[in-house]
């Protein structure tokens, strides 16, 4: 699998990557994260992400590939207290909440630890970027970033804080390829993106019964792709690779609970990156129909 150099860090990461959102709150069993974690380590996937608040995500990938821990860069996130006593942004929470996610992920230190989702209002009042620097000083990790969209995004790219933003982009979720994207690249910042293929909300043809894909669902019916007609594994293919044709992006998060499913994601992108002239007509179609409220999704 091709690996992108990490913007300005010493990491080289596999174009697909491996989100932890889905085994945590499907509440998957360890056997299968074993089976499924295992086959894509052995595929050449080498970065897990996931997040202090996706259930039982940290316990299960710390259960099942701690062992492998020199094969993968890992990912996590801070922010919500999911269970601790104190409350969400506290810095004496996040401080726990480092500690707590290295326990559980059978580790010494994460390779990224992201800022989750924190507004810009907090941002810009320092407390919380002064954590992760001081679990950077301290070795709990070996980078820093932020993860999110929009204005905030942009604030945290500007600062000249952070090594890393994860933020969202797809065929229905643009607007970062031109407010944080270059900006991240001038400042030599790794970026990994999350929802890279919309959630595939098209691919009942009806609208998802998960509202979280809502928002994605009523833009794609506006922005009436006609390659969304396809084949669902084509289409799906389509949707990746133009994730991973935009400049600036190392790698695409995809979440999975189904131990088949990382490999056959894999293998859509055998074709390479998308035809220029298909990747523009995808990005003229975006910029044709969006509207001012078609912000970055959390």
């Amino acid at each position: 699998m091709e690996l992108r150099k990490y913007g300005n860090t010493d990491m080289e990461l596999s174009v697909l990557g491996f989100g932890g959102a889905e085994i945590g709150f499907q509440q998957a069993i360890p056997e299968q994260v074993e089976k499924l974690l295992g086959s894509a380590l052995d595929a050449g996937l080498n970065v897990i992400d996931t997040a202090e608040c996706y259930n039982i995500s940290e316990e299960l990938i710390g259960k099942t590939v701690s062992h492998r821990r020199d094969e993968y860069y890992l990912f996590t996130k801070c922010g919500h207290a999911s269970g601790l006593e104190l409350p969400d942004w506290d810095p004496a929470m996040l401080e726990q909440s480092i500690d707590r996610s290295l326990q559980r992920l059978k580790t010494d230190y994460v390779d990224v630890i992201h800022l989750h989702s924190c507004s810009e209002e907090l941002l810009r009042r320092g407390e919380v970027i002064q954590v992760l620097q001081r679990a950077k000083e301290k070795g709990k990790t070996r980078y820093i970033g932020y993860s999110g969209d929009h204005k905030a995004a942009l604030y945290a790219v500007q600062c000249g804080a952070f090594d890393s933003l994860e933020t969202s982009i797809n065929i229905a979720d643009q607007e970062a390829i031109d407010l944080t994207i270059p900006e991240a690249t001038k400042r030599g910042m790794g970026v990994v993106v999350k929802r890279p293929i919309a959630n595939a909300a098209w691919k009942t043809g009806e609208k998802p019964e998960n509202a979280y894909a809502h928002t994605y669902w009523e833009r794609l019916i506006a922005l009436n792709y006609e390659f969304l007609r396809a084949d669902i594994r084509e289409s799906i293919g389509t949707a990746l690779r133009f994730t991973l044709s935009i400049p600036g992006v190392h790698s695409a998060i995809v979440g999975t609970a189904n131990p088949d499913r990382w490999i056959e994601n894999a293998k859509l992108l055998d074709a390479g990156l998308l035809p220029e002239l298909m990747y523009n007509s995808i990005r003229a179609r975006w910029k044709e129909v969006s509207g001012n409220d078609w912000i970055g999704q959390g």
